[in-house]
């Protein structure tokens, strides 16, 4: 059996929502002043990248006029009227990993370690997707969204590191922690355009740094690393929007392709990267934190496995849910929606624990373990 994490959560978070009110407003304030003073003035000038107009990084796809505006309102709603099974009351189950287990891991191994840290083996070496350790996905570590569950493994318990793989800048995706700890461990770090000039100014040594626009790629360690697009937004503070670019990633090992979503709204330019690069055994797909009123960069379930099903996925291992509360809806539903849907069209989705290994050779479907999760904080 996994090992269980207790959820230490502040006092002050388990207070009624009402009493929270009074403090909760320059608490916010305090978050935003912080979050402005994150401007790097150092990010470069990507004039030459068709993504880059008038200093800033667009979508393909504009945003359509039928789609809402998030409003005052779902702001308001989110920091004071939030249900009360948007995050779990009972411990998440989490296997923990030994430094021991993963050198001895097979090839094509895989680990989920939280929201979308994802760590693979693959020809020999080892692979991290947008790794976040800290305990929240905040320009502060004082407030904001608290992690459920601890990581599987310490940064300084894992084995060295052949590459790091970045979708986007935003918090729950990009740590500043993380990155300084992880520096001396990564042999290389593959970014998006600007992202990597933010690593250079975090302490990154720049000959660690490549940056990627859209369909480019290279070849490391007998794997060809492709950056795609992706349909989302990049900044972490309030006026740096799109000064960086965003997207996905295709890792191919020769024999196995998998497919890394970052976060996105659903868009055509899934089919181009399925026509181009697919099909992949194992998709790993945004599924979590989803509004319908930022649907154009945050994707419904039943999108999520549309945009599967244009990537010509195989397994489908839904990530960007489980670690942090980032929306209205309730903590589970994500898998819910998505094992349903899976059902429906066929597709084999795997829901591992925390810090449970999966093969890429041979996915398996996993535990409901959530489930158990939600009985108990029922009980409670």
């Amino acid at each position: 059996m996994p090992a269980t994490l207790p959820i230490d959560r502040d006092p002050i978070l388990r207070a009624p929502r009402r009493r929270r009110l009074w403090w909760s407003l320059p608490l916010i304030g305090l978050i935003a002043l912080t979050a402005s003073l994150c401007l790097h003035a150092s990010i470069g000038d990507y004039a030459n990248s068709a993504q880059f107009v008038d200093g800033k990084f667009r979508n393909t796809t504009p945003k359509p006029a039928n789609v809402p505006e998030p409003s005052a309102k779902v702001m308001w709603d989110f920091f004071f009227n939030k249900p009360k099974n948007t995050e779990p009351h009972a411990p998440v189950p989490v296997h923990t990993l030994t430094r021991a287990e993963l050198d001895a891991a097979p090839d094509r191994s895989l680990y989920r370690l939280g929201h979308s840290t994802i760590l693979l083996k693959l020809r020999g070496h080892w692979w991290l997707t947008d790794p976040v350790f800290s305990e929240r996905a905040s320009p502060v570590q004082w407030a904001g969204p608290k992690r459920f569950h601890a990581p599987p493994i310490a940064i300084d318990e894992l084995p060295p590191i052949r590459g790091v793989l970045l979708s986007h800048d935003h918090y729950g995706h990009l740590d500043h922690a993380a990155i300084q700890a992880l520096a001396g461990k990564v042999e290389v770090f593959l970014a998006p355009l600007g992202v990597g000039d933010r690593l250079a100014e975090w302490g990154v040594p720049k000959d660690k740094i490549r940056q990627f626009d859209w369909w480019q790629g290279a070849d490391i360690a007998g794997l060809r690393l492709t950056f795609t697009p992706a349909q989302h937004f990049s900044g972490r503070g309030v006026r740096d929007g799109n000064r960086t670019l965003w997207g996905s990633w295709v890792i191919d090992d020769g024999q196995r392709r998998v497919f890394f979503s970052g976060d996105s709204g659903y868009f055509d330019g899934f089919a181009e990267i399925g026509r181009r690069f697919g099909p992949f055994d194992l998709t790993l797909m945004e599924t979590g934190a989803y509004n319908v009123q930022w649907r154009y960069v945050h994707m419904q379930p039943e999108e999520t496995v549309r945009a599967h099903q244009d990537l010509r996925g195989g397994w489908l291992l839904p990530i960007h849910n489980g670690t942090f509360d980032l929306s209205m809806h309730p903590w589970f539903e994500p898998f819910e929606r998505v094992l349903a849907l899976g059902d429906e069209h066929g597709i084999g989705i795997a829901t591992p624990i925390m810090g449970e290994r999966i093969d890429i050779d041979a996915p398996h479907a996993g535990e409901r373990w959530w489930q158990s999760v939600v009985a108990e904080s029922a009980a409670r």
